[in-house]
């Protein structure tokens, strides 16, 4: 397939593809690797997709590089050779990539544009994180920068940079402002989305490709069947 181009499956929405890397826009609701649930996760479904596509006799590498919430759309980077997960892996330790997303929450924040700095407190039985404006033991410093850049009659949108990569760090520091995303009833939206997604979506991604050192910046379009997403383009 030739470079940069983008091509739509039944399931999978590739955003960008050559022989080191593939990057998808998720759907909301699918899984990126395998859990308990026992669900095909999107790391399977490509590899069968590019083992039918390209006719491979023998077994598809694909390697995760990072997640995303099952509920959240978006970006999400895999590896096609193991030099490329490698170099990734270390790109993402050392939090060179950049992550851009955007939220939809119901109420206006205070400020237009702020940094937010929390104490992230991971309880794995609930799978949710709680954010403390001074650290707790065993708490992680997560760290945000959002802008407000649109206002529906009832919604705001927020675009989101990352500056640390906590679990569930987007949902628990919105949350903890007052400004939970549409949809997220675990960290306070008054009510779940008809499909279970929640109004949080991996936007753009920028990060030195591991083996060309090519800068690429990647954007995903909003899920075209929502309605508030649609009216955000």
């Amino acid at each position: 397939m030739p470079k940069h181009e983008k091509t739509t499956t039944d399931n999978i929405d590739i955003l960008f593809e050559d022989n080191h890397l593939l990057v998808v826009n998720k759907r909301a609701g699918d899984l990126v690797q395998g859990d308990k649930t026992g669900d095909l996760p999107l790391s399977e479904l490509i590899k069968l997709f590019i083992k039918k596509r390209d006719n491979k006799p023998g077994n598809v590498y694909l390697g995760v590089v990072h997640r995303l919430d099952r509920p959240t759309s978006g970006i999400v980077l895999f590896a096609k050779t193991s030099k490329a997960l490698t170099r990734l892996n270390k790109a993402f330790a050392n939090k060179s990539p950049q992550k851009t997303y955007w939220a939809i929450v119901k109420n206006k924040p205070e400020k237009e544009n702020a940094e937010l700095i929390h104490f992230l407190k991971r309880n794995s039985k609930q799978n949710k994180s709680y954010a403390n404006i001074n650290e707790v033991p065993d708490s992680k410093k997560a760290i945000l920068r959002y802008q407000l850049i649109k206002s529906l009659d009832n919604y705001h949108l927020l675009e989101v940079d990352l500056l640390t990569g906590r679990h569930h760090q987007i949902r628990s520091q919105l949350s903890k402002i007052g400004c939970p995303i549409k949809g997220d009833l675990k960290y306070g939206f008054d009510r779940s989305n008809p499909d279970g997604s929640i109004h949080l979506h991996a936007r753009k991604l920028e990060i030195m490709h591991p083996v060309t050192n090519e800068k690429l910046s990647i954007k995903a379009p909003t899920p075209n069947h929502d309605a508030i997403w649609k009216a955000c383009e």
